[in-house]
């Protein structure tokens, strides 16, 4: 009976105790069987973003031209800084004032982008942490040439001819809100894309301040005052620049068309 049952007793050893059971630590098949399962159970618990890298765009606005940098905050949303400058000059007349102007964009934006259908489309809140956008003007008005001042009428002084700078500023800072298309920071392996943004900032009422200097004339060209000490010529200037505020107040919500392309590193 023994001899019988032997055999089958080895074989069902065989079959219930691993080949390697009694194999050294070094070579321990269920610990290097285990290191995949963890492993990918690792992986499979990383944060959501920790793969998401940083975006970076090249882009042109109504702001100027520029450049975007995001970075991802959580599955839906990124952080994104940039900033725009352009410059423009040009030489007008206004009430016989010569003016050489120049139009000055120079701002730097921070920007929520918030993707609510965890698309491409995006809300985006944020503001113009620096606003420097504005226009400057040196103003001339040849000796013996008329021009007005506040609705008089003046000559510019032969000996002392008017001179002079103006300026219109904006605030500081200021709030902007923006819609558009295209994730910088995009969840997927693609490395190159376009965003597109519209919306608009309130940057405030303009200011402009205007700053004359040298002689005045009445209409006849006699009985010239110097500017800065004639009450009344100064009184025109304020009404000047009264009027001028008055014209640029539609400016006090600024539009905002932004194309870029990018890449995610």
């Amino acid at each position: 009976m023994l001899t019988k049952l032997f055999p089958t007793a080895l074989l069902a050893m065989g079959l219930i105790i691993p080949s390697g059971a009694f194999a050294s630590d070094n070579s321990n098949p269920s610990t290097s069987g285990a290191e995949p399962a963890a492993t990918a159970m690792v992986q499979k618990t990383e944060s959501p973003t920790e793969s998401h890298r940083v975006g970076i765009s090249f882009k042109t606005s109504l702001l100027g031209m520029g450049a975007d940098v995001a970075i991802p905050v959580t599955q839906r949303s990124n952080v994104r800084v940039g900033f725009s400058t352009f410059n423009y000059s040009r030489g007008f007349d206004k009430d016989g004032v010569g003016y050489t102007g120049k139009l000055a964009l120079h701002s730097v934006q921070a920007l929520y982008d918030f993707f609510p259908f965890a698309g491409g489309f995006h809300i985006s809140p944020g503001a113009l942490i620096y606003n420097g956008n504005g226009v400057s003007a040196k103003a001339a008005v040849p000796g013996g040439s008329s021009f007005s001042l506040g609705g008089s009428d003046y000559v510019s002084s032969a000996s002392n001819p008017v001179t002079g700078n103006g300026k219109i500023q904006f605030n500081k800072a200021a709030p902007m809100f923006l819609i558009g298309f295209g994730n910088l920071a995009r969840r997927s392996e693609r490395h190159f894309g376009m965003t597109f943004d519209i919306g608009a900032v309130y940057q405030g009422s303009g200011r402009m301040s205007l700053n004359l200097a040298g002689s005045a004339c009445d209409s006849t060209g006699i009985n010239c005052q110097s500017i800065a000490s004639d009450p009344t010529i100064q009184s025109n200037i304020l009404a000047e620049q009264n009027k001028i505020n008055h014209s640029i107040a539609p400016y006090k919500f600024y539009p905002v068309i932004s194309i870029g392309f990018g890449y995610k590193f």
